[in-house]
């Protein structure tokens, strides 16, 4: 499939792209897009095996919360997969979905590989379904700075957070991390659960036994995700896994706080839209440091990547 895609021109997607990039949305698991996926055998042998001493050394997170449970993973994942899908279907029309020999491509997933084997860090106790995810990764010709991974496991980055903020590779691995701590946790699922309590356990009851209007059910779960942000907690969890996770996959911690004064620089000191919930950079920055040490021996032994990649340059 040819696909021209040029992220220096100017990029104006129709309406329901511009929501879908403003926001996290979800996966998808079709064969059109199966040249994207990453096979389950990447992470298989890493579920089985038995993990070294060191695996335990690095940050601890506490257990997952339990409102988690009072939303349904299975329909979280598929609202998720469809708007995941129907992101990358509008944004192919607008030729704005990167080929997958695009550089920046080749680059994001190369990262990826190298921090996916570490999703089963029993120090993240995060979600047993990740062992059962097709892992993908995606790149969108959007001048927005922006990333997410959402439910799933499904990975997107915008061309504006790669090339606005000049991103080396061990500053994109944080950001990377960040986003798979956000599904590995399972903090989307967690806010539903939350927000199903709050609205009554008889309509998620339903939606559990089948019974009413699933189909319902199900667009309002998708248009959720699509409009979700993250509670500061959440975000501070997000960033001490990531740290850890990119650690582990051979790229430099420090590059934590280059990201984030970096970010700092681009926002005027504001964190940007996709950010507004989350700490304050100079907090971000201070929390980063202080848990530095907790992973910078895991940094040490880590073998490093084999490629290092340059940023797209800037239009």
């Amino acid at each position: 499939m040819n696909i021209s895609f040029d992220p220096v021109a100017e990029f104006t997607p129709s309406a329901p792209l511009a929501l879908a990039l403003r926001n996290h949305g979800a996966g998808c698991r079709c064969a059109a897009h199966s040249r994207r996926l990453f096979t389950g055998g990447l992470l298989a042998a890493g579920a089985t095996l038995a993990l070294p001493a060191w695996a335990r050394e690095g940050v601890e997170v506490g257990k997952r919360s339990s409102m988690a449970k009072l939303a349904p993973a299975d329909q979280i994942e598929s609202a998720a997969a469809m708007q995941y899908q129907q992101m990358l279907q509008e944004a192919g029309r607008q030729r704005a979905l990167a080929p997958d020999n695009h550089p920046q491509v080749v680059r994001l997933r190369g990262i990826a590989k190298q921090l996916l084997p570490f999703i089963y860090s029993p120090n993240y106790h995060s979600t047993s379904r990740a062992a059962n995810w097709k892992w993908e990764v995606n790149l969108i010709g959007s001048k927005e700075i922006n990333a997410f991974c959402m439910p799933g496991g499904k990975i997107a980055f915008y061309m504006g957070i790669l090339q606005e903020l000049q991103l080396n590779d061990d500053e994109v691995a944080q950001i990377m991390g960040h986003e798979i701590a956000h599904a590995l946790r399972e903090h989307a699922r967690e806010r539903l659960g939350k927000s199903f309590a709050t609205r009554g356990v008889l309509e998620l009851g339903s939606a559990l036994l089948g019974l009413g209007d699933l189909g319902r059910i199900g667009a309002n779960v998708g248009t959720q995700l699509l409009t979700m942000t993250f509670g500061r907690e959440d975000e501070t969890e997000a960033d001490k896994i990531g740290l850890d996770m990119a650690a582990r996959g051979g790229y430099n911690p420090q590059a934590s706080i280059s990201l984030w004064q970096k970010m700092g620089a681009a926002s005027k000191g504001a964190p940007p839209q996709w950010l507004s919930t989350h700490p304050s950079n100079d907090t971000r920055i201070r929390d980063l440091q202080a848990t530095l040490p907790d992973v910078q021996s895991l940094y040490d032994k880590a073998p490093r990547p084999t490629q290092r990649f340059e940023p797209p340059k800037k239009g």
